[in-house]
């Protein structure tokens, strides 16, 4: 599949993350059955310089006649938020393709019906 443009926001929280972000969302874009119109990764630092545990990734994927997939994680460090977003889209767009499969396994409801009218 084709490399997947990744669009950052906020990323001055982390901006040696920008390389690792796209490759790594990349991948786990390439296992969907159609191509993500558009990928949004974005960081914030909820509190500011307070530290704590306040950066927040949001992980947002558009795909075609779908609904958008978003995701987010709260951690301390930008990496560390970034992990369990992604750990987070895994499991969401799993969903989504097990979805779509399952779709495609049913009959359609007039297929159905004229399978049982026929003599």
């Amino acid at each position: 599949m084709t490399a997947t443009k990744v669009q950052f926001r906020g990323a001055s929280q982390a901006p040696e993350l920008r390389g690792p972000v796209a490759a790594a969302v990349g991948a786990v874009l390439d296992a969907l059955p159609v191509r993500p119109t558009s990928v949004r990764a974005t960081f914030t630092d909820e509190n500011g310089p307070k530290g704590g545990r306040a950066i927040r990734c949001a992980l947002e994927v558009r795909m075609p006649r779908r609904s958008a997939v978003h995701v987010e994680a709260l951690a301390t460090t930008a990496r560390l938020a970034f992990d369990g977003a992604l750990a987070k889209l895994e499991r969401q767009l799993g969903r989504v393709r097990d979805t779509v499969r399952e779709l495609k396994r049913r009959p359609k409801k007039y297929f159905a019906a004229r399978r049982a009218l026929a003599p």
